[in-house]
């Protein structure tokens, strides 16, 4: 995933290294132990990651996960009551399912960032956290926006959260979902917008950023709902996100209504093509990740991604509900679960997805 510096993803080592490391590791292990002197330690391996549990944390949908550099896993997600923003935190990934969560913002009483708190992020950019989320006044709470808080305190669960403002886009319409990545020393917010006079709900749009709550340059869209897959229930492209591997970039993508026929799609960049030209990114003709009648996985989507305990293996983050039929508006269904999973990647190093995984068995269950 393209992250700042401060908790950046790191590329799986090569096999070439990981070989390398082992002869040397098998060096020292050959070598006898001489009478009164110590050895030097063989090298540890990195811990092999636990067995993921899942649901990870029920009840909390539009997940993001951000694996910092102190060692925490920081989580926050949305809460169905759409009325705050929370924030977990745990030094592993099943940790944060019985982390103690902490109320850091409130939505207002009256006024902008009043009603429809979504879709939280929390980011470290140049020594700062920075949430975005999106949010509408508690009088219009369909005129929803992108908002920014800052703090400067190095943990975010102390200090004060300063509210930055609105993220202007280029229109004044329905906004949602932004996330900032960073790409060859500069760094980009994308998101989900109207743009006036399209068929849709929401399209995925990218711009460059002067910095963490202004966008500078064009504002291009990379993607608007076209095949039917994103058009089921609502014309959605929406809850973009990026993970940096083998030369290119993948912006994975949510499509359609939040019931059983939300999907995830994928857009393709090269790593050195003008990430500002649409003609740079490639999408995928079929969703990369859907709904599944066998685990009984239904609606995934609105993903992050970040890594296992190991520092290596890459690790999908999403959401799902476990039964296909909903009575009334999904967005007044509480029960879509943070869920994690392993990310694959195929031959060709592009990301395989495979299928939701059913629930974890429970002890005696």
């Amino acid at each position: 995933m393209s992250r700042d510096r401060d908790h950046a993803l790191p590329e799986p080592p090569s096999r070439r290294l990981l070989l390398k490391g082992a002869a040397a590791a098998g060096a020292l292990a050959a070598v006898p132990a001489a009478p009164g002197v110590a050895q030097a330690a063989t090298p540890a391996r990195p811990p092999k990651p636990a067995p993921f549990v899942n649901p990870l944390v029920r009840n909390r949908a539009d997940p993001h996960i951000n694996r910092h550099k102190d060692g925490f896993y920081y989580f926050t997600a949305t809460a169905p009551e759409y009325d705050r923003i929370i924030l977990r935190r745990s030094r592993t990934l099943n940790g944060l399912g019985t982390a103690d969560e902490s109320v850091i913002w409130r939505a207002h009483p009256t006024g902008d960032m009043g009603a429809h708190i979504w879709a939280p992020e929390l980011h470290r950019i140049g020594g700062k956290w920075y949430i975005y989320f999106a949010s509408a006044p508690a009088e219009d709470v369909w005129a929803i926006r992108i908002w920014v808080l800052e703090n400067a305190h190095p943990n975010p669960f102390k200090g004060t959260w300063v509210e930055k403002g609105q993220v202007k886009t280029a229109w004044e319409t329905f906004s949602l979902d932004a996330t900032t990545f960073t790409h060859r020393g500069k760094r980009y917010l994308a998101w989900a917008q109207h743009e006036p006079g399209m068929d849709n709900n929401t399209g995925i749009f990218l711009s460059e950023m002067a910095n963490p709550w202004t966008l500078k340059g064009p504002q291009v869209r990379l993607s608007t709902p076209e095949y039917d897959w994103e058009r089921i229930g609502f014309k959605v492209n929406e809850g973009p996100y990026v993970i940096k591997r083998n030369g290119r970039l993948f912006m994975t993508y949510s499509a359609s209504a939040t019931d059983f026929n939300y999907c995830m799609g994928l857009l393709t960049a090269d790593a050195d093509s003008h990430l500002l030209d649409p003609i740079s990114w490639t999408k995928s003709p079929t969703p990369v990740f859907t709904s599944n009648d066998t685990t009984k996985q239904y609606g995934p989507g609105h993903n992050c991604f970040t890594v296992a305990e190991d520092g290596r293996t890459d690790v999908l983050v999403y959401h799902a509900r476990q039964y296909k039929e909903i009575n009334g508006d999904p967005l007044n269904d509480p029960n879509r679960h943070t869920r994690v999973q392993k990310l694959g990647w195929k031959p060709d190093g592009t990301p395989d997805f495979g299928i939701p995984v059913a629930d974890t068995v429970q002890a005696g269950g």
